[in-house]
């Protein structure tokens, strides 16, 4: 953000901050530079949705740090499944997918605000104070594209509509395929059988209005470049 990040109010207890991503290595990140703060204190660690809702009502955090592409569905999924019997809960996703693509769908679900892993070693700390402090976070270019989509000044790429039908998870598979990775790529970052992967491109097709693999591959590389 360009602005200072706001303080949080002064208290004896720490934060309590939830870590939920599928990546080992990624969830040491984040506590190694959480453990920087002595306001903030890691209560738990998840990897899958179901572990991750468990653990919110067990462990009571005060803010969910959230990935995108999670064990056992989406963290979109884990968004809304906390929303539903937490509304006081912050989530702040942290994920490597492009904010431009899906940082309003987060808002929309219910998350604070979006970073991405890329800036997490700089601005997780300022993120998690300005979403604590009870404003959202998003990257000033992408508070800018909201801001003039808000006022009409910035019209929705084309098709934006059928896609927003797609579900959290075949947005995900649409990108990919965007990006050019195949089935099998594909299925391996999202830790999900080849199978599946093929029924949600079958899916995405079929809601899309698609007839052919190669037609899904112009419509979703386009996409990503509209979204630019």
């Amino acid at each position: 953000m360009l602005t200072m990040p706001p303080q949080t109010p002064a208290s004896d207890k720490p934060i309590r901050v939830l870590i939920v991503d599928d990546h080992p290595v990624v969830r040491d990140g984040l506590k190694a530079a959480i453990a920087q703060h002595p306001d903030l204190l890691v209560c738990g660690e998840a990897a899958e949705v179901e572990e991750a809702v468990q653990m919110t009502q067990t462990s009571q955090p005060a803010l969910i740090l959230v990935d995108i592409s999670l064990k056992g569905g989406s963290g979109f999924d884990l968004i809304k499944q906390v929303r539903s019997f937490d509304k006081e809960v912050k989530l702040l996703v942290v994920s490597i997918h492009e904010e431009s693509l899906y940082a309003e769908r987060a808002l929309r679900v219910g998350a604070s605000g979006y970073i991405n892993k890329q800036e997490v070693t700089t601005n997780v700390i300022d993120a998690i104070r300005h979403v604590m402090a009870g404003e959202i976070y998003l990257s000033p270019e992408m508070t800018g594209r909201l801001l003039n989509r808000s006022i009409g000044s910035s019209s929705a790429p084309p098709g934006g509509s059928e896609i927003e039908n797609l579900s959290d998870r075949e947005l995900e598979v649409f990108e990919l395929i965007g990006r050019g990775l195949s089935l099998r790529a594909i299925a391996q970052q999202l830790g999900r059988s080849i199978h599946t992967v093929q029924a949600h491109r079958e899916n995405i097709k079929q809601k899309l209005n698609l007839a052919s693999s190669v037609e899904l591959s112009r419509r979703a590389l386009q996409w990503i470049l509209d979204s630019k």
